[in-house]
């Protein structure tokens, strides 16, 4: 099969950056003809050594403009993925499937006022890229960004998200966002303690917000750990809040690729 035909890419990797002992990003060189949503994920492949392929979906942090792709990763203790990807250093490749894929976008919604953004560890990555695409600025009000971790160092990204209001294309808009952080396992100051669903069910997180989540108004995204996305869609489902469909539009939209 000629390297036209196949159904990836082989991208050089541009930058490395560890931030915990178990996170990092990587960046990597972007093929002229890939295209994705803001949202969206690919599907990454790292060869092993018996040059065996693993492929794992990961979501881009990166705009859709950008000239380079870049993503968010946790390495899994003896995970047959990450532990490859982990080693990689600059200049090696990484192969990148030809079509992006999922449904986390903003055209799941028809309308809304309100967007809140949930997410868990690495489960902030698409909403990264939702936030520098300009679309989301235009389409709402308000944009809540609720990003959980464990531990303070583990909220990654802190300085792109501060610095979207001083990027010349959202000047205008800065102050429709708000960036609320919660970590889980210990006190930080200025930042909310505890599980998104707990912070929901005791409404601290509609009280930091100083908004109600309604379905009238909210649009809700929710991506990261899977038992947060399954008991967070519980909660929203009481507030007369459901998963938006083709068929059928409503106010959830969420992303499970792991």
């Amino acid at each position: 099969m000629t390297a036209s035909a196949e159904k990836f890419t082989r991208q050089t990797l541009l930058d490395v950056q560890p931030l915990t002992p178990s996170l990092f990003t990587l960046r990597t060189t972007r093929d002229s003809g890939f295209r994705f949503r803001a949202g969206q994920f690919a599907r990454l492949g790292v060869t092993k050594a018996d040059g065996s392929t693993v492929w794992r979906a990961y979501s881009m942090v990166s705009s859709p403009y950008d000239e380079f792709l870049e993503f968010f990763s946790i390495v899994v203790p003896g995970g047959e993925f990450t532990s490859e990807l982990s080693r990689l250093e600059v200049g090696d490749t990484l192969m990148v499937e030809r079509q992006a894929t999922g449904y986390l976008t903003l055209d799941r919604f028809v309308d809304g006022r309100d967007l809140w953004l949930l997410s868990t560890g690495t489960g902030v990555a698409p909403f990264l890229s939702i936030l520098q695409d300009f679309e989301v600025w235009e389409k709402f009000e308000r944009i809540i960004l609720v990003y959980s971790a464990r531990e303070g160092r583990e909220l990654a990204y802190q300085e792109l998200i501060a610095g979207l209001a001083q990027r010349d294309y959202l000047a205008e808009h800065a102050h429709k966002l708000q960036f609320i952080p919660t970590v889980t396992r210990e006190q930080v100051p200025g930042v909310l303690s505890g599980r998104i669903t707990t912070l929901i069910e005791n409404g601290e997180l509609e009280r930091a917000a100083g908004v109600a989540l309604t379905p009238e108004h909210s649009r809700v995204m929710i991506c990261g750990n899977p038992q947060m996305i399954d008991d967070t869609r519980k909660l929203l489902k009481l507030r007369d809040m459901n998963l938006s469909l083709s068929r059928r539009p409503g106010q959830v939209a969420v992303e499970n690729y792991w």
